[in-house]
């Protein structure tokens, strides 16, 4: 099992430095199909994966991607209006062949996997994006391995006992300190060894932030789990799981990375 989970993880970390690496239609078109991939994954813990609601959804989460590439998004609120219409005709028009909780499901799954992991590619192509990107996953993983380390030698407060037991406070503290830790390093690195001109401070304090709230991305996931009685989201990344379970902390510290970088960058 754990050779198995070294490999894919490698695997997987090979194909993000090239995919990331290249940017642009490559990394777009990977993210839409992870996007898809994902979707379909949250569909089907709610039974509707090959249903026309799931339909819907998938179908939303192309057409968001167009208007993304089409630099169109200022007509985001007027496609989140018709999703909710579509989505309510189905709903009112196939009644009671569906629950009001996997229209909110089809919908919320839109925003939560195709919108916000769109936001590794919005992050990527900002003017210092080929630099800012790779701190949205230094922060989440590097978090989450920070927190690990840290809670496996001083964890004693539970951070959430019901939910999950393994993590403790101390762990989330020194996740979120080995994040900032990490982005000063990693500006560093970029300047010394890259040529860049990044601020070690402002990479810091953007991949302090980042892990603090990809602990909730993580939470959050491991959350809709449970409530639903299964371990893994998919069985596409051997030893890992599937997207949502891979990328969990990242769809919540992308949005935060895009913005912070743009604002405070």
């Amino acid at each position: 099992m754990f050779k198995t989970r070294l490999i894919s993880g490698i695997v997987l970390v090979i194909i993000l430095i090239v995919t990331v690496g290249v940017g642009n239609l490559l990394l777009y078109g990977v993210l839409l199909c992870a996007s898809l991939i994902g979707l379909s994954e949250l569909y089907k813990v709610v039974k509707i994966q090959n249903k026309p609601i799931g339909i819907v959804g998938y179908l939303a989460a192309i057409c968001y991607y167009i208007l993304l590439y089409m630099n169109k998004l200022e007509y985001i609120m007027i496609f989140t209006i018709l999703l909710i219409m579509l989505l309510m005709a189905v709903y009112v028009f196939s009644y009671p062949k569906y629950a009001a909780s996997q229209i909110m499901t089809a919908f919320f799954g839109v925003f939560y996997v195709a919108v916000m992991l769109s936001y590794v590619y919005q992050t990527r192509m900002l003017s210092d994006g080929s630099v800012m990107v790779w701190l949205i996953f230094l922060s989440s993983w590097g978090c989450d391995t920070c927190a690990y380390c840290v809670g496996v030698l001083f964890g004693k407060h539970k951070m959430a006992p019901v939910l999950s037991p393994k993590k403790s406070v101390e762990g989330g503290i020194g996740g979120v300190a080995g994040a900032f830790l990490l982005g000063a390093i990693y500006a560093l690195c970029m300047n010394l060894f890259v040529g860049a001109d990044v601020s070690p401070i402002l990479c810091a304090l953007i991949c302090g932030v980042g892990g603090a709230i990809s602990q909730i991305g993580d939470l959050s996931a491991s959350g809709i789990k449970r409530n639903h009685n299964i371990k893994d989201y998919g069985k596409l990344i051997p030893g890992h799981g599937g997207i949502l379970d891979r990328f969990d902390s990242v769809i919540f510290t992308a949005p935060i990375i895009y913005y912070l970088a743009l604002y405070l960058g």
